[in-house]
């Protein structure tokens, strides 16, 4: 069976801080959407030994991976590589919405 989930009925948005859900979870990998109000941001951080991209769905962020910064819109994505610290904000005046991809997920214990 095909495991089908939809953006409109799991995206939400929370004044209090940015929302993470999660979408799709394995042993290999997993996907969340990233929900974020104007102003808000994930603080700066970096995964050793897993891989992470973030794709916009809708509105504007800006994205810094390892000190270098760019903005992206509805379509657009970039690569946090391994090990390389990175971070996402939302700089626009819009709500925005990202699907985020980390591979493999790192390990929590």
């Amino acid at each position: 069976m095909v495991e089908v989930k939809s953006f409109a009925t799991t995206r939400r948005f929370d004044a209090a801080k940015m929302q993470k859900l999660a979408l799709f979870e394995s042993e290999r990998f997993f996907c969340d959407i990233y929900c974020l109000l104007p102003g808000q941001e994930q603080k700066p951080h970096a995964h050793e030994g897993s891989d992470k991209v973030y794709a916009v769905l809708e509105g504007k962020v800006e994205v810094r991976v390892a000190g270098e910064t760019a903005t992206l819109s509805q379509g657009e994505a970039a690569l946090a590589p391994a090990g390389k610290e990175h971070a996402v904000a939302n700089r626009s005046g819009a709500p925005a919405a990202l699907l985020v991809f980390l591979a493999p997920p790192p390990s929590h214990g």
